[in-house]
């Protein structure tokens, strides 16, 4: 398979990025390292490229109602310039098919953040049900999206003349080099920070700026191993691993990201019966008591005999100095267990603790 390639690519190969595949998308994987750049978030501010996610333009009368008839969350409760965080799932089974950001224009106008390898697929189920005159268009390969993460990003952003310090999950639009470009107010790493949606003609540019004007704030460029540290130390699910078309919404705990009194969304029956009869299983946190670290598909165990479930994500946190991670695992397990993860062979101790595992900022004012 060719891999597609950022705007950018040439630009990360000039830093000495490492490069790996990211939902059919060759991304930077690290440049000095995954602990100094998830330090650099949590301290100062990082910059990530990550430009493979999707981006969905749907327009036409009647487009917010047919979204909101389709994904889980309620649009009703946000309005214009606000974003959501929200579900794409089976219409059977109630899995799900993709988490997205949904950020709404207007009544007629949205932008559709999918994951990358996703994309494609929210976009066909979307297509099959939209009513007459409202479109889909797929902009995932015409813009670049770049996370500016950290304490210190507003001081960056306003350097190059953005607006910032607009609220938690909104967004406005500002000019760049004579084009608009999206300043979101959203991110993946648990720390204040930014998405800026730009045109590719201007990527290359607004990179090296931010970077430029970063240098006196100790930015550094940030690969997907931090980012995947960060989330993970916020418990922030990842479709594929810790939900999916095998994992629901409901065994997940994301049920504040579903508005269960609207009349329709995909998968709303499914949902609604599971949510009645309670899960089976269930995702829960996980800190290392000792020096173990966990990893996905490793088992969880109560007892020596006695599986529970098995890890979805599992890292080392930087932060912590030992290892968290997600597990998906008996529902009948409360927080403050103490369970077992088999570690190569070894049996290590885990409790069982509500994330996120570090103290988030990321809606900090």
């Amino acid at each position: 398979m060719v891999l597609k390639q950022s705007v950018l690519h040439d630009r990360h190969v000039a830093l000495g990025a490492k490069f790996s595949e990211f939902g059919g998308w060759e991304m930077p994987l690290q440049y000095a390292g995954v602990i100094p750049e998830h330090t650099a978030v949590r301290e100062a501010v990082g910059i990530f490229d990550v430009s493979h996610l999707g981006k969905l333009v749907v327009r036409g009368e009647g487009a917010v109602a047919f979204i909101n008839s389709c994904f889980t969350n309620d649009l009703g409760r946000i309005e214009k310039g606000k974003a959501q965080y929200t579900l794409c799932c089976d219409e059977e089974s109630g899995g799900v098919v993709d988490d997205l950001i949904v950020y709404l224009k207007d009544d007629d106008h949205l932008l559709l953040v999918p994951n990358a390898s996703n994309t494609a697929e929210v976009a066909r189920r979307l297509q099959a049900k939209a009513p007459a005159g409202i479109t889909i268009t797929d902009h995932h390969e015409t813009h670049a999206v770049l996370a500016v993460q950290g304490t210190r990003s507003d001081e960056i952003l306003s350097a190059l003349g953005f607006p910032v310090g607009h609220e938690y999950m909104s967004f406005v639009e500002a000019p760049f080099e004579g084009v608009d470009v999206v300043v979101c107010r959203t991110g993946y790493t648990g720390e204040r920070g930014y998405e800026l949606i730009a045109p590719n003609e201007v990527a290359g540019s607004l990179w090296d700026s931010l970077l430029r004007v970063g240098a006196r704030y100790d930015v550094q460029p940030c690969g997907l191993g931090a980012r995947d540290t960060l989330r993970t130390e916020m418990g922030y699910p990842l479709h594929g691993q810790d939900i999916s078309l095998a994992i629901t919404p409901v065994q997940a705990r994301l049920g504040w990201a579903i508005g269960w009194k609207k009349d329709a969304f995909w998968g709303k029956a499914a949902l609604e019966a599971e949510r009645e009869a309670g899960p089976v299983v269930t995702l829960r946190g996980l800190v290392a008591a000792g020096r173990g670290i966990a990893r996905p598909h490793m088992t969880v165990k109560l007892t020596a005999d006695l599986p529970i479930g098995e890890i979805t994500s599992g890292t080392f946190s930087p932060t912590l100095k030992k290892s968290v991670a997600l597990a998906l695992i008996n529902s009948q397990v409360e927080e403050g267990a103490e369970v077992s993860v088999d570690v190569r062979g070894r049996m290590e101790v885990f409790v069982v603790t509500k994330p996120p595992f570090v103290t988030p900022e990321v809606k900090e004012s």
